[in-house]
């Protein structure tokens, strides 16, 4: 456990959200979201397939996107909540000549306290008639419905993004590597009437880092180790200090695949390259291959 050099006011790693700046922005953001990205490969081509689900007072949604490699959108697919409702589906789309098939069947599927199924369910997307994304437990069931080939090369989980909801204490679920272990983080950051407040992260109840006198480190990174990995730890808790105090903050955990490319992704503290959009970051992860990246978006309950 180790604390952590001040980021040195505004010159510190931003990892702030464009979209919550205003009252308007933050009350869309602050709806219960999960959204996955992975990584998928047919002949030769690459895809990111974007799953996204949502709940707010008007119920469930799904949104699934299908980008190129260049990070533009070929098609997407937006399930409203007055259309959840009927829980299966398919959606026939043509992009480039090409047949994108989309299905899903959440007519049995079971929930947690998030927006995403827990099981009883599939979400399969199809690349001319071949299958190159299959999620959910029931993935027999889904071959039996869908005329597709079965997926040639499994596609890879490289990033996710969630928002989360405490007062205290904020958690989530992470599986940092392919076939890992699904690790349980708990961030705790208490700042409402604390004089010194401090932000402690745990792992599976260890905790890992700690940084105090958090007014002067509202910003910053740091490495630890998950399963014998690099995880750079990111944090932006200004909202809570100096902004809106129901707001969000930000903490993004991000793995390398290698030596090599961990020393690439590291930040300096030099202020003309560490002010950047988390989203932009986000996906600049995704396209270099840089491994597994979490994005938490931590609200405080009223």
């Amino acid at each position: 456990m180790r604390d952590f050099p001040s980021c040195f006011g505004e010159n510190g790693v931003q990892v702030a959200d464009s979209s919550s700046s205003s009252s308007s922005g933050a009350t869309k953001a602050a709806q219960n979201l999960v959204a996955c990205v992975y990584q998928c490969k047919l002949h030769g081509r690459s895809f990111l397939i974007n799953v996204t689900w949502t709940k707010n007072l008007m119920g469930q949604g799904l949104c699934v996107a299908v980008d190129d490699s260049t990070n533009q959108c070929l098609c997407k697919v937006e399930i409203k909540p007055w259309l959840f409702s009927k829980r299966k589906g398919s959606k026939n789309l043509e992009v480039d000549s090409s047949r994108v098939d989309i299905y899903w069947d959440l007519s049995g599927a079971r929930f947690g306290s998030g927006p995403e199924p827990v099981e009883g369910y599939y979400l399969a997307v199809a690349y001319n008639q071949e299958m190159v994304l299959l999620l959910g437990d029931l993935k027999k069931e889904a071959y039996r419905k869908i005329d597709a080939a079965p997926i040639n090369s499994n596609p890879i989980f490289i990033a996710k993004r969630e928002h989360i909801f405490g007062k205290k204490f904020y958690g989530a679920k992470a599986q940092f590597c392919d076939k890992g272990l699904t690790h349980d983080i708990t961030i705790e950051c208490d700042t409402i009437d604390v004089k010194d407040p401090c932000l402690v992260i745990r792992i599976d109840s260890k905790t890992v880092m700690q940084v105090k006198r958090l007014k002067w480190k509202f910003r910053g990174n740091h490495t630890i180790l998950v399963d014998g990995l690099p995880v750079e730890v990111f944090w932006d808790v200004h909202n809570w200090l100096f902004g809106n105090a129901m707001g969000n903050a930000v903490f993004m955990f991000q793995t390398c695949l290698s030596a090599e490319k961990f020393w690439a992704c590291q930040s300096v503290f030099d202020p003309s390259v560490l002010t950047w959009s988390y989203s932009q970051r986000f996906k600049d992860n995704q396209l270099q291959g840089l491994g597994f990246s979490l994005l938490l978006s931590a609200w405080k309950n009223e």
